[in-house]
C-alpha cells in the first residue's frame, strides 16, 4: 500500500505498509477488525504463507473464507464453521418432516371431506426420499395413527441451544 494509510494488517502490527505488502489489497485500513480476528484465530504469519501459495486470482476469496472461518471460530471454538453448517442441515432436515407431515394433514383432510378419493401410493418428498401410504381400500387407519404420531408438534432442540450463536 506504501505511502499514506497503512493497511489494516500493518496497523495492528505496528509495523510499515510496503508497497509490496500482501496483506493490503484484502485487508482495508477501514476494516481493521476482519484482519484482528483472522490475525486472532490463525497469526499473521500462517495468513501470509497461505495467500502466497495461492495465485492471485483466488486470494481475495481465500480472504473471504479466512475471516468467515475465524468468526464461526470465535463463536464456536470447537466446531467453527462446521457446526454452523450441520446446525442448519439439521434445521433444514426438521423443516423437511413437517412438510411431509403437513402434506399427509392435508390428504387426510381431504379424504375425510371426499371418501371417494384415490390415494397416491406415496409423497415425494425432498432428495429423492418419499412417504409410503397404505393401499388397501378405504382403512386410513394407518394414516391416520401416523398422523397423531408425528404432528404432536414436539420438535427436538438442540441440547446446546445454538440459536443464540448465530442470532
Amino acid at each position: 500500500m506504501g505511502g499514506n494509510s497503512p493497511c489494516a494488517s500493518c496497523k495492528l502490527l505496528r509495523r510499515r505498509c510496503a508497497t509490496d505488502c500482501i496483506f493490503a489489497p484484502y485487508f482495508p485500513p477501514d476494516d481493521p477488525k476482519s484482519f484482528a480476528i483472522v490475525h486472532k484465530v490463525f497469526g499473521a504469519s500462517n495468513v501470509s504463507k497461505m495467500l502466497q501459495e495461492l495465485p492471485i486470482y483466488q486470494r481475495a476469496d481465500a480472504v473471504s473464507s479466512l475471516v468467515y472461518e475465524a468468526n464461526a471460530r470465535m463463536k464456536d471454538p470447537v466446531y467453527g464453521c462446521v457446526g454452523a453448517i450441520s446446525y442448519l442441515q439439521k434445521q433444514v432436515s426438521e423443516l423437511q418432516m413437517q412438510l411431509a407431515v403437513a402434506q399427509s394433514e392435508i390428504l387426510c383432510i381431504q379424504m375425510q371431506q371426499a371418501p371417494s378419493v384415490v390415494l397416491p401410493s406415496q409423497i415425494e418428498l425432498s432428495e429423492g426420499k418419499s412417504l409410503l401410504l397404505p393401499t388397501t381400500g378405504h382403512n386410513y387407519d394407518y394414516l391416520q395413527h401416523y398422523l397423531n404420531f408425528t404432528s404432536s408438534g414436539s420438535v427436538i432442540q438442540d441440547p446446546l441451544n445454538r440459536e443464540s450463536l448465530w442470532t
